[in-house]
């Protein structure tokens, strides 16, 4: 790891902090690389169940750095794309907690994300059309899936800022909390995710984002995973476990 991005592991939870604040958290390529090298620690690892991305000092993430940018930086990392995760997300459950600006790629980080925890001074947008730009680090791809259709042509093409009780309300946002309270709430749901069988959680991630249809294909496509999770001695303990009234032990097998 580097000093661009901390990481702290606990009761099987992996957090990465953004931690250049005196630039708003904006990503350069130390940045993409640590968040890469995080992910990749995040899914390597059994023993991590969730991940949380944050960001140091009251600020989640100003999007790319445009001076290192202009200095002839790339934030990228080859095979993850943008900020090291947004061409290719960690199969692990990844939550965003977030406070102040996310903006631009910092937007784009918490539509990675698959829950997204905000405090009341979080600030969200894709301004890339004010100059002469779009969204491409996911944001116009992710954005449709996260907010109604028309919301989502709102926020792309007027490129402007909107607040967290905005995002919260058309259903980006899990959980709107006060002012500091983001990363705690995080780790809150981190440790629900944590306290569930690790395959059946990985199997249901993957059968999320496929984004299957209801159909034919979709129950196909979903059967393998679903006959993994059935036939692991995992699924067998929670079996017993919910049985002898007690909590269950996974092996992850």
């Amino acid at each position: 790891m580097n000093d661009a991005v901390l990481v702290d592991v606990a009761d099987g939870v992996l957090v990465a902090t953004i931690n250049r604040p005196r630039v708003r958290n904006a990503v350069n390529r130390a940045v993409a690389e640590g968040l890469a090298a995080a992910m990749d620690r995040l899914d390597a690892d059994p023993r991590l169940r969730a991940g949380i991305i944050t960001g140091a000092g009251g600020f989640f993430c100003a999007g790319m750095d445009l001076t290192a940018f202009g200095a002839g930086e790339r934030p990228t990392v080859e095979g993850r794309g943008f900020a090291g995760l947004v061409e290719r997300p960690p199969a692990t459950p990844l939550i965003a907690a977030v406070e102040g600006p996310a903006l631009g790629g910092g937007t784009e980080i918490v539509l990675t994300c698959d829950l997204v925890v905000a405090a009341g001074s979080a600030v969200f947008g894709l301004p890339e059309v004010k100059r002469g730009l779009i969204a491409a680090g996911g944001g116009l791809l992710r954005l449709p899936g996260r907010v109604p259709y028309h919301r989502a042509m709102e926020i792309a093409l007027l490129g402007e800022r909107f607040t967290a009780a905005d995002a919260h309300g058309f259903g980006m946002v899990n959980r709107l909390v006060a002012d500091g309270a983001a990363l705690a709430t995080a780790r809150e749901l981190a440790a629900r995710i944590a306290a569930n069988g690790p395959l059946a959680v990985a199997a249901t991630k993957q059968v999320l984002t496929a984004g299957w249809a209801a159909d034919a294909e979709g129950f196909a496509g979903q059967a393998g995973p679903a006959q993994r999770v059935r036939e692991s001695a995992d699924a067998a303990e929670g079996a017993r476990a919910f049985v002898e009234k007690r909590a269950p032990r996974w092996v992850g097998r």
